[in-house]
């Protein structure tokens, strides 16, 4: 037999204590983390699991912050008794909590750069347009521009534009008629067919 197996045959055996957060001896933070993980990350990921609609990633963010606030108060933990497994699923639950106040309290951020993206309209066919059809308004008599900017423009009804330009409804009418004639015209003088 060894020298070293014997003493090690000497030392009574320790059973672990699976209610208490930290063994007996007090090591280093990293055995503490091992401990906390191997011992408690399985369960609370389950039940952060269902917390969360089963979205894996923020299940595992929530356990390893529960993780961590333990870690930081392992020495309010030790003193207490029984298992600390009610107080992980507790401040697992709160972190859960918090973020979705914090989601619900903020409004979502939106990337831009699918904006980036979509094509502009192109804005110089429309200013050559008006500027067609404005030449086109300025060839008409006055009369005739005057009812097509009611009805047409200013979106009156037939009625609405006679009482407006103080004229009977059949000669807005009538107007309305020869005015898009020669607005056609002027149009088509311009290049622009319909």
């Amino acid at each position: 037999m060894r020298k070293d197996s014997a003493v090690a045959d000497e030392r009574p055996q320790e059973r672990p204590r699976r209610h208490r957060l930290v063994p007996e001896r007090h090591g280093p933070d990293e055995e503490l983390m091992r401990a906390l993980y191997r011992e408690h990350a399985g369960p609370l990921l389950a039940y952060v699991l269902r917390l969360v609609a089963g979205d894996r990633q923020r299940a595992e963010d929530v356990v390893q912050e529960t993780l961590i606030r333990a870690w930081k108060n392992a020495g309010q933990l030790n003193r207490a008794t029984g298992s600390v497994r009610p107080w992980l699923v507790t401040v697992a639950r709160r972190i859960v909590i918090d973020g979705h106040r914090s989601r619900q309290a903020r409004p979502q951020e939106v990337d831009p750069s699918p904006l980036e993206v979509i094509p502009a309209e192109d804005e110089i066919d429309k200013a050559l347009w008006l500027m067609t059809l404005s030449d086109a308004l300025d060839d008409l008599t006055p009369a005739h521009r005057e009812v097509l900017v009611e009805t047409y423009f200013k979106g009156r009804t037939v009625n609405e534009a006679a009482q407006t330009l103080g004229i009977p409804s059949g000669t807005v009418r009538s107007r309305v008629f020869y005015a898009l004639r020669s607005m056609k015209l002027a149009l088509e003088e311009r290049g622009v067919t319909a």
